[in-house]
């Protein structure tokens, strides 16, 4: 069984084709700046990469063009459209109403129609993908995989925010979280290098990229989440505020008069680290910027790691302990100096890492000591993989 996974932004669409007979990707890539002129296509096979410049106007034509690199004469992975069996769907935000992926059905899509709300910038162009895949695939099955589905069974005196109750009632304003494919996926690939039962750990997944959320995760499931209703919430991150005093917001709307979707532009594009340094969004310009003296960037660098370690070990209470921290995405999986500063803010702990260990990038690897209290490990993430898992259990039982 070949399967599609489709990840659409507001202006890229992201796939991989991956056999699951040994779960190997057959072909990946992601097509940017959709609906401008300069538009263009990454298209990786094996360790051949191909940059396609091909303006399209949306994600249909989008996803038309990709398919048609899929069976490329030269580099193409399938003889026919026939051998993609299904189509996986990552979904942002599925409120309350998705506990689990499921197979959409247009009942399904209006339901996740009705949560745009909730993520306004996600939800329409992964409808648009869903509509896209419909017209140029039918009949083909998909599944919607939801990144808030993870964590359904957070407590309910954990997700509720102090407000109101009827906002809740009204409103179903309450924590989400999100990357919970990533969350899912790190967790239990730590279990499996640790050689445990994910039923018997307890463990901090942070997942610390452009936008980057932990997760407490004890039994193999989440139990508590950095993120909240939105994606803006949690830690501060490469753009985006991270908690702040709410007050805060209403002070800078009156004495800036900014409208409602100034501030959203604001606390989503030009806070957390970017909004400290003033330097850059990219974590690596920043570790560049503060090794040159710059002292903004290396104040930036320097809240960042003592705000995720406060994160790691306020999920102590949350589990009654820890057994493993484990970094991934972009910058956990990558940044070397940044998660060395983080693990020494949790030493008190009993966390030790090991400097030589921690000197790789994108490595399934443990880099604590023999003697560390709480194991440190890399895990590179794969919500590809756990959407397609999802899609062939779903569509298998159809």
């Amino acid at each position: 069984m070949k399967i599609l996974v489709i990840n659409c932004g507001s202006s890229s669409l992201k796939y991989q084709l991956i056999d699951m007979e040994k779960e190997q990707i057959l072909a990946k890539g992601n097509y940017e700046r959709i609906g401008q002129k300069n538009s263009f296509l990454t298209h990786k096979v094996k360790e051949e990469k191909y940059v396609l410049e091909n303006p399209v106007a949306n994600h249909e034509q989008a996803l038309d063009f990709m398919l048609e690199q899929l069976l490329h004469k030269q580099y193409g992975v399938i003889a026919s459209l026939e051998e993609i069996s299904a189509i996986g769907h990552r979904v942002a935000h599925g409120t309350d109403i998705f506990k689990e992926s499921v197979l959409i059905t247009e009942e399904v899509i209006q339901k996740i129609e009705s949560c745009k709300e909730l993520a306004p910038i996600h939800t329409p162009p992964i409808l648009n993908g869903i509509r896209a895949c419909q017209k140029i695939l039918p009949n083909k099955p998909m599944v919607a995989v939801f990144d808030t589905a993870f964590h359904q069974t957070i407590p309910e005196e954990r997700y509720l925010y102090p407000i109101p109750y009827e906002y809740y009632e009204k409103y179903k304003m309450r924590k989400y979280g999100f990357h919970g494919t990533s969350h899912r996926y790190v967790s239990k690939r730590l279990a499996e290098l640790m050689h445990e039962k994910i039923e018997n750990l307890k463990i901090v997944v942070c997942h610390l990229g452009q936008g980057a959320s932990l997760c407490a995760v004890q039994n193999g499931k989440s139990v508590d989440t950095s993120m909240g209703m939105t994606p803006v919430s949690g830690i501060m991150m490469c753009a985006r505020a991270g908690d702040l005093d709410p007050s805060i917001v209403t002070f800078l709307m009156k004495k800036e008069n900014l409208s409602v979707e100034e501030i959203e532009e604001i606390l989503n594009k030009k806070s957390g680290i970017f909004g400290i340094s003033g330097v850059s969004t990219d974590c690596r310009d920043i570790e560049k910027a503060a090794q040159e003296g710059n002292k903004r960037a290396n104040l930036a660098r320097e809240a960042y790691c003592y705000n995720v370690a406060q994160y790691i070990a306020k999920y102590a209470v949350s589990m009654n302990g820890i057994d493993a921290i484990a970094f991934t995405a972009g910058v956990g999986e990558n940044q070397i100096a940044i998660r060395k500063d983080i693990c020494k803010h949790l030493e008190w702990m009993g966390v030790e890492l090991e400097e030589e260990a921690n000197q790789v990038k994108a490595e399934e690897k443990e880099i604590s000591t023999k003697n560390s209290k709480v194991k440190v490990w890399i895990v590179p993430t794969n919500e590809e993989l756990v959407i397609a898992r999802d899609t062939k259990e779903i569509v298998e039982k159809q």
